[in-house]
């Protein structure tokens, strides 16, 4: 009985364990967490929301007016047949005014449009962070790999020490030599530890991205920690970019908003009538009605200034236009640059170095082992080998950082 409920509390640790355990999360997912989660992105897509609401008001029509007036009481001449309100004058009178030149249509082209930019400025923010989101993304692979390099190291250079041992003990191998053996254990240990700690720090910062309060213990990714040699023409990323970048987009909806804000200012220059109707008493006449219309007199132009600060401003946009423009080819042609720079030094790690790193190290420890090479040769050799598996990781990352640079700079996903 005993055995079984043992068995039984087995099984159930066993499978909340695995419950609490979270499945590995590929670049598609965390992308999808981060849309759904990051606090910048939802507070942004909150300025369009206000951008939408600034639309319902720029929209609206004036409010006519309502005027009540009681005249001609006469308090002051009493008398037996006299009476204070037997002349009242009652009256009352509404005006609306008449809005020329489609002022109120301009209104609300100008409010969509500044919403248009709202939308553009949002995808823009969404392309910074996610740059940022996709380089903390990297650093936990480039973690995980220098983590399981450190590790496979590890143990391939404790079972040489195994073997040196046994030397030692059969009295082929001095007592300084072992100790040396033993010594240089620590800088792979201490290579251990320290890929341990990026990884955590790298995922710390990824959990911050997505706001997730998942133990890191129980957060991992997954995806491919590779490069691809095949690489685009610039003029193909070029032509992405021109069509893609949503600030070099926001910057040109800004000059047809600024063109927009100047006609409306000139329509705002534009005389309003106001048309008036009123309805009274008058005792002599009895009732009456009344139409009127009131023009004011534009003797002084008070919009003259915002239509030359409009005017202006369409020329201070087309010149922002034109540095963005300069600015999406600078960023491309510079990430391009450094892709091209990271396939060149990695190209020859893969064809060549890797696995040149792999036979020396092999051959001077089977050598070491059996007495043909010297302790100095295979420390060497070891160092060596640590030395390219590192500097081929570490190009790795640099180049899925570059890659990611790439798409910031196009504006898009173009580098998976």
């Amino acid at each position: 009985m005993q055995k079984l409920q043992w068995c039984c509390t087995l099984i159930l640790s066993s499978t909340c364990a695995l419950s609490q355990t979270q499945a590995p999360l590929t670049w598609e997912k965390v992308r999808e967490r981060f849309e759904q989660r990051n606090p910048t992105l939802l507070a942004g897509k909150l300025n369009i929301d206000e951008s939408r609401v600034q639309e319902i008001t720029a929209f609206l029509r004036p409010n006519p007016s309502l005027d009540l007036a009681v005249d001609q009481i006469d308090p002051f001449n009493g008398g037996p047949a006299h009476s204070t309100f037997g002349s009242l004058l009652t009256v009352a009178s509404a005006s609306y005014l008449y809005e020329r030149q489609q002022k109120r249509e301009l209104r609300l082209q100008s409010a969509q449009q500044g919403t248009a930019i709202a939308l553009s400025s949002q995808s823009d923010l969404e392309r910074n962070l996610l740059f940022s989101l996709r380089g903390a993304f990297v650093q936990i692979l480039q973690g995980k790999a220098v983590l399981n390099m450190a590790r496979e190291t590890l143990a391939y250079y404790d079972h040489v020490l195994d073997i040196s041992r046994d030397r030692f003990r059969a009295g082929d191998l001095a007592q300084i030599d072992l100790d040396r053996l033993e010594l240089q254990r620590l800088q792979f240990e201490s290579d251990l530890q320290t890929a341990e700690v990026d990884l955590r720090t790298a995922k710390i910062q990824l959990l911050m991205f997505l706001n997730d309060r998942t133990p890191v213990e129980q957060f991992e990714v997954t995806g491919p920690f590779d490069f691809s040699d095949r690489l685009p023409a610039l003029d193909e990323f070029r032509k992405i970019a021109s069509d893609t970048r949503p600030d070099l987009r926001a910057a040109a909806q800004a000059v047809d908003k600024a063109r927009t804000d100047h006609k409306l200012a000139v329509a705002n220059g534009s005389t309003d009538p106001s048309l008036g109707f009123d309805v009274g008493r008058n005792p002599p006449i009895d009732q009456y009605i009344g139409f009127s219309v009131s023009i004011p007199l534009r003797v002084f132009d008070r919009n003259q200034g915002e239509k030359l600060r409009t005017q202006l401003d369409i020329d201070r946009n087309q010149r922002l236009l034109d540095a963005a423009q300069a600015q999406v080819f600078s960023d491309v042609d510079s990430s391009y640059a450094m892709v091209t720079s990271n396939l060149i030094l990695l190209r020859p790690y893969r064809e060549k170095y890797l696995q040149q790193a792999v036979r020396v190290r092999d051959t001077v420890t089977f050598a070491y082992q059996n007495g043909g090479a010297s302790l100095l040769d295979f420390l060497s050799a070891e160092n060596d080998y640590r030395g390219v598996q590192l500097n081929y990781l570490d190009l790795v990352g640099a180049y899925l950082i570059s890659a990611s640079q790439l798409n910031l700079a196009v504006g898009r996903e173009v580098i998976p």
